[in-house]
């Protein structure tokens, strides 16, 4: 407790001195940051294959060069970004002028999960240091070989009073939570996002929660079949299905159910063949823990693609149940594994129906043809974001806003989204002194407010 204090209290200090406000202190930071990740892009890898079995391409495509993507994008509009901006002045306040400017908050708290170590703790840190904060990065204890990785690349090169790393479980997290940060990113599950905020409520610290929640993959009649089997395929088994933005469940028109499973089982066995728990590079469950959860799921009357498991290897086959009703257990909660329920409809206000009665999801995965059916949805259902005829993808890019909505999140970054989540908008008007209207001055009488009324409307 008395070092995690020190820790804060000396990344204040640091912050006070104004070093992190300067623009080129900042690139410097993310230049080196950069370094770092390229000159250890082995071994990032490797940690990352210890702890989920990732292939060196997933790895890459979906932890390192995001991260890489979004420094690059810093670098490239850091200047802008945090440019002061003039805005409107009111008539009410004639003579003046009117500036925001972007301020940093100060010390931020990132923690972030184990499911994707690496991205999920970085891409905060770069949105961090662009935007002249100091960071205190606490990583998942279940992801051990990357955020052990992670606080030796943090440590050998950054000052602990600019960008510090912290280490363990439960109690490192109730520490961590009982000091003042100026802003907390968090990314995680629902239940400790609720304690994420109540324990920042104590402190008045603003928060970004970036949760998870059941994530529909809707696909009418009209769909090209084969290619969504394939992109369906590919992003609910990616990372073994523990992806916050995975489809969670798939919702289907009833007449092409059949057709639609024939095309998702081909390419099931076309990206991780016909034994998957013997594909070296298909990756596995983070723990026993999570292994016995899912396992508990697979309801094998329902199963009828994969099902089998491996406890040594905590692995779990890509799995298709069907069929699935709204109100069955697997509906319940978030799945985060290798396992796809399916459910059927007849008409379209059915889904919309159905899903706006749940907890807004974080992601929406639509599979149509059809522009109608396309605005019925983007119009009728609230969700964090999603895709038209693909899966997970939205999530990779630096040039839209990534986050939830209701129990799914709240906040949003990636790009300049970040630029604004770890900034605070500083409005500032600039009086004239060559005027000074009376009106505003006590005493009032009728003439005073006659006129407040002319111009105030």
């Amino acid at each position: 407790m008395d070092s995690i204090k020190k820790v804060v209290d000396d990344q204040r200090a640091y912050f006070l001195s104004g070093e992190t406000k300067s623009i080129n202190f900042r690139k410097k930071q993310l230049n080196m940051l950069k370094k770092a990740i390229q000159k250890n892009e082995l071994a990032i890898m490797a940690a990352l294959k210890k702890d989920l079995n990732k292939s060196a391409f997933e790895a890459y495509a979906t932890e390192i060069g995001i991260v890489l993507e979004e420094i690059g994008f810093m670098l490239k509009n850091i200047e802008r970004l945090a440019k002061s901006k003039r805005v409107k002045t009111p008539i009410t306040q004639f003579l003046s002028s009117s500036r925001v400017y972007q301020e940093p908050y100060g010390v931020v708290l990132i923690m972030s999960p184990w499911n994707y170590p690496f991205q999920l703790s970085l891409v905060p840190l770069v949105a961090a240091i662009a935007t002249g904060n100091c960071a205190m990065i606490k990583p998942s204890n279940y992801s051990p070989h990357t955020s052990k990785l992670i606080g030796e690349i943090i440590s050998s090169h950054f000052d602990s009073g600019y960008i510090s790393f912290t280490e363990g479980g439960r109690e490192a997290n109730e520490s961590l939570l009982e000091q003042k940060f100026d802003y907390i990113f968090f990314t995680g599950s629902v239940a400790v996002g609720k304690t994420i905020m109540a324990k920042a409520a104590a402190h008045l610290t603003p928060v970004t929660l970036e949760l998870g929640g059941k994530s529909p993959c809707i696909v009418d009649k009209t769909a090209n079949i084969n290619l969504a089997a394939r992109r369906i395929a590919w992003g609910k088994y990616l990372n073994a299905g523990q992806t916050c933005v995975a489809p969670d469940y798939l919702v289907i028109h009833e007449s092409i159910k059949d057709e639609f499973i024939k095309a998702l089982q081909k390419n099931i066995i076309k990206m991780y063949g016909k034994n998957p728990l013997n594909n070296n590079d298909f990756p596995k469950i983070i723990n026993k823990k999570h292994f016995d959860r899912l396992t508990g799921l697979i309801d094998e009357q329902n199963v009828i693609i994969g099902g089998k498991s491996n406890l040594l290897s905590n692995q779990i086959e890509p799995t298709v149940l069907d069929p699935v009703g709204w109100e069955d257990v697997i509906m319940q909660e978030e799945i985060f594994g290798p396992v796809l329920p399916i459910i059927v409809f007849r008409e379209l206000s059915e889904v919309v129906k159905k899903v706006s009665q749940r907890p807004k999801p974080l992601a929406l995965y639509l599979f149509t043809t059809s522009k109608q059916n396309e605005k019925i949805i983007i119009d009728g259902l609230s969700f964090g974001g999603g895709c038209i005829n693909d899966t997970v993808v939205q999530v990779a890019s630096s040039y839209m806003a990534f986050g939830g909505v209701g129990e799914s999140g709240m906040g949003s970054y990636h790009g300049e989204a970040s630029f604004r989540t770890l900034s605070h908008c500083k409005g500032v008007l600039k009086k004239s002194n060559k005027l000074d209207i009376c009106l505003r001055y006590p005493p009032f009488n009728d003439a005073h407010l006659k006129r407040v009324k002319k111009i105030m409307k």
